[in-house]
């Protein structure tokens, strides 16, 4: 095994030059490149360095003050204790560097090969994850039905200031009701209806209740005999529901790695050790007996966390 990094080097203002990369982990099998985290990055020119370290994902990003001017030499230094030790000295130019990739390898040290070549140690098999998603539920608890009546009196001749017809003839009356569904509840698909009296002789006004919610009003007139009217709605509850989901991650060399919705919660892992079937709960520390874990979130539409796993010394999968 080897670490490969890759880097740009790009002149960002006058003296200074920021240089970014990644660094992966060097495998035959280019699925097995995975990222790795805390390796301390150094650029020098001999005059001035400056020092970061890689993140979850393997990326840094070096800001180096004293510049790189087309055909100066600098020298990068790659340190991991798991690694050993590894410097490249790199011949900058503008152009050039702002193109290519320069590709560095770091080779593990020989306590780390043993490890994780040695057939004794303990066997994680059959790796599963559990996580829950909780989502809000609405749920149909009932519906509501009432009825209200518009008391008034035919045929008498509308009085200037007092509720009149639509065409101002005769005298009208008013009335309302409001409802409310209780807390967490509201009301949708709310109907109300004339249905008994001189129906074609009343107006419903709908602005109160025409997009439901927790708390609605309806208000109907009636300019002839006394009028009856019904309300009707249904009763929704919204709930979170929590969903227990299982999913299995992929491995890769002694590294475990699988993504998650960004929603989801009580991360654990199962798995078979040593024969043994046991549960180990994950927690906000992304602590395992028998890894070390990271997660990063993915900045992409689809919002998902990414967890890699790497094995401790004495495990094998």
């Amino acid at each position: 095994m080897a670490i490969t990094v890759a880097l740009r080097i790009h002149r960002w203002s006058k003296g200074a030059t920021r240089i970014k990369g990644a660094v992966i982990l060097r495998a035959d099998d280019s699925r097995k490149e995975l990222p790795i985290a805390d390796v301390t990055v150094t650029a020098s020119d001999g005059a001035t360095s400056a020092t970061t370290q890689s993140n979850d994902s393997g990326y840094f990003n070096l800001p180096f003050q004293g510049g790189v001017w087309p055909g100066q030499a600098l020298t990068l230094s790659f340190r991991h204790p798991d690694y050993q030790p590894l410097d490249i000295k790199l011949q900058s130019s503008f152009r050039v560097s702002a193109k290519h990739l320069y590709i560095a390898r770091m080779e593990p040290r020989r306590e780390q090969l043993a490890a994780d070549s040695d057939k004794t140690s303990v066997e994680v098999s059959n790796i599963r994850v559990r996580y829950t998603v909780n989502s809000p539920t609405e749920v149909n608890i009932g519906s509501v039905v009432k009825t209200f009546q518009v008391m008034n009196i035919g045929n008498t001749p509308c009085v200037r200031g007092s509720p009149c017809s639509p065409d101002g003839v005769w005298k009208a009356s008013t009335s309302s009701a409001s409802f409310d569904a209780g807390a967490g509840n509201e009301f949708r698909n709310v109907r109300a209806s004339c249905i008994a009296g001189p129906c074609p002789f009343t107006r419903i006004d709908s602005g109160g209740f025409v997009n439901g919610g927790r708390t609605i009003s309806v208000s109907a007139s009636a300019w002839s005999d006394t009028a009856t009217f019904l309300l009707e709605a249904e009763v929704f509850h919204t709930a979170i529901s929590s969903n227990v989901r299982e999913s299995y991650p992929v491995l890769f060399g002694r590294a475990l790695n699988f993504t998650l919705p960004a929603t989801e919660e009580g991360v654990s892992l199962e798995a078979d050790v040593n024969g043994t079937h046991m549960v180990f709960p994950l927690g906000p520390e992304l602590y395992l007996s028998w890894a070390t874990c990271t997660a990063r979130s993915d900045s992409g539409e689809g919002k998902t966390t990414v967890y890699r796993c790497e094995l401790k010394p004495g495990f094998r999968f």
